[in-house]
């Protein structure tokens, strides 16, 4: 069932066993583990079925860290969450991701590869992507194009696979049949109330927009909100626990991390076609093709003491043909984008994160025409157009690249001083705003500079050609890194077994709280250079079926008739 929030017939408050705070893909892979059982699962979600500027609003915050960082335009707040703008990058993390290292300070996961492993197999499947055969740290299905093969002390090809859904549009229907969930459109977590001890939580309490507030009682609360969010709510949350729940030792909001990405340098060759088609993420086979990425060796990681990275090539266009750059035209003219709210906010965002192919910028574009102007051009362009047709038939880009942009991707060491902290300033509905303390280290900026000639010297050998790095890649004195996030937020509620080293414990559940646990890349205590989401959602999965065998074993104690606010009391 699903209800909006903002109806003012709508119930003002909820009861439920489970409150899961977030529709994204933690909030829904959990939610729909528990169809069909005899728990009742209230998922609130702050925005509505699709993006709305008034809701991306309250993503808005303050960045006072190096480099800036704009929370506003890093997620989307609707059904389905940010992934309803992801690529479908799935790949897992491997075993030295999760390792301790004595490089990396604040390094390794309670957690180890084959405990995990598990539930990336389940992961798979709610992806839909089980065709797919997988190891630590790669899938093993051949790309459908053969990348170029390294020294392998150096680098690597790690193959990720693409997921074909939109997590939000493939779950929905599912959960508004289910007669044991309620989801609640546009209704905002203003605080988790905690109990007078503090070791528990007694009521969400909730509010929209549109001015309307309730609570929800539950035994059992999931904050899966992401990164940022998942923080800045632990730290509103101070009715009770003056700093926060579940920030005893200081620790909520601290370790934010991101993946960092920045252009490392451009490699010029007579054939970049050779480097960049393998990796260009076009050209793949089936509903989730895979293709590869050149990342950095275990070993060369361990002999260079560097962060996991990985780096992309990327073809600059050279100067685009009259028919061709007619064609494009055409084509725009013919199907602009479309204008209504939602898919604007989502065209600016994906603006605002993109990093890939581009035309060369030294290119001089010529001013948009009319259809009659656009079509002559186009006919003595055809000359143009036939060549591109032959260059797509041999598998080939239609424009000839001038050179190759080398984008670096890169785990962020985990740093106590990188942090969320709440501002002063609030938001529509009163909260407090986020205000983001991104800060990279000198193991960050060793990894750059270090990884960059790495990657320069050894695709030079493999493709020939000259790597010439970026300024800011060889100047040790600089400042800021050339570098910004990639909306990956991680880290801020990190997992440890001791509570002086991180927000929860190995089963994601809140270190002093009996019933609150957190769900997403917030627990992570390292990133690698892995996109996040399929290892967020098979931890997902793992703490669902924590929480269903802990309540399934738990209901025996509680006497047949007992509310759920009664039960989450005794929890």
């Amino acid at each position: 069932m699903t209800i909006d929030y903002l109806d003012g017939t709508a119930p003002t408050d909820v009861e439920a066993d489970i409150c899961i705070i977030g529709a994204g893909p933690a909030g829904i892979a959990m939610a729909r583990t528990f169809i069909g059982t005899a728990l009742s699962v209230c998922v609130i979600e702050s925005g509505g079925l699709a993006g709305e500027e008034s809701s991306q609003a309250l993503y808005e915050g303050l960045s006072i860290g190096s480099p800036e960082f704009d929370a506003g335009i890093s997620r989307l707040r609707a059904f389905g969450g940010s992934c309803n703008l992801w690529g479908g990058g799935c790949i897992p993390l491997s075993s030295s991701d999760l390792a301790e290292r004595d490089w990396v300070p604040h390094s390794g996961w309670p957690l180890s590869y084959a405990e995990l492993e598990p539930y990336y197999v389940r992961a798979q499947a709610f992806c839909q992507i089980g065709s797919h055969d997988f190891v630590d740290g790669s899938f093993l299905t051949p790309p459908a194009r053969a990348p170029v093969s390294f020294d392998a002390s150096k680098l690597v090809n790690q193959i990720f696979v693409r997921s074909p859904i939109l997590f939000g549009a493939a779950y929905r229907s599912e959960l508004e049949q289910a007669p044991n969930i309620t989801v609640l459109l546009h209704a905002n977590l203003l605080e988790l109330e905690a109990s007078l001890s503090g070791t528990s939580v007694r009521q969400a309490r909730i509010g929209s927009l549109g001015g309307r507030q309730g609570v929800v009682h539950a035994r059992h609360y999931v904050l899966a909100c992401g990164g940022i969010e998942n923080a800045r709510l632990l730290l509103s949350s101070d009715s009770v626990a003056r700093h926060g729940l579940g920030n005893d030792h200081d620790l909520v909001g601290r370790y934010f991390m991101d993946h960092p990405t920045g252009k490392l340098g451009t490699f010029f060759t007579d054939a970049p076609d050779r480097l960049t088609r393998p990796y260009d993420r076009t050209g793949g086979k089936g509903s989730a093709p895979s293709f590869p990425e050149i990342g950095l060796s275990d070993e060369a990681l361990k002999a260079y003491r560097l962060l996991n990275g990985r780096v992309r090539p990327v073809a600059v266009e050279g100067p685009i043909p009259k028919g061709i750059r007619a064609l494009r035209e055409l084509r725009a003219t013919l199907h602009p984008p479309r204008q209504d709210e939602s898919s604007a906010l989502e065209e600016r965002l994906c603006a605002a994160l993109k990093n890939g192919s581009r035309i060369n910028p030294d290119v001089t574009a010529e001013p948009p025409a009319g259809l009659g102007r656009l079509a002559l051009r186009l006919g003595l362009g055809a000359g143009d157009v036939a060549r591109a047709y032959v260059r797509k038939l041999a598998d080939q880009p239609a424009v000839k690249s001038a050179h190759v942009d080398l984008i670096g991707y890169f785990e962020q060491a985990p740093n106590p001083d990188s942090r969320i902290v709440l501002a002063t300033e609030r938001d529509a509905l009163g909260q407090r705003k986020a205000c983001v303390d991104w800060r990279l280290s000198a193991l960050d900026r060793h990894t750059y500079r270090t990884a960059a000639a790495l990657f320069g010297a050894e695709l030079t050998r493999a493709c020939g050609g000259r790597f010439q790095p970026e300024q800011w890649i060889g100047d040790e004195d600089s400042a800021v890194p050339q570098v910004r996030g990639t909306a990956h937020h991680l880290g801020t509620t990190r997992m440890s077994d001791d509570p002086r080293q991180g927000v929860v414990d190995r089963h994601c559940r809140v270190h002093g709280i009996d019933n609150l646990h957190v769900a997403g890349s917030s627990v992570f205590p390292t990133g690698g250079w892995a996109f996040p989401t399929f290892t967020i959602v098979a931890l997902s999965l793992r703490l669902a079926e924590h929480l269903r065998m802990h309540m399934t074993s738990h209901a025996a104690l509680v006497e047949p008739g007992a509310s759920a606010s009664y039960a989450g009391a005794v929890a």
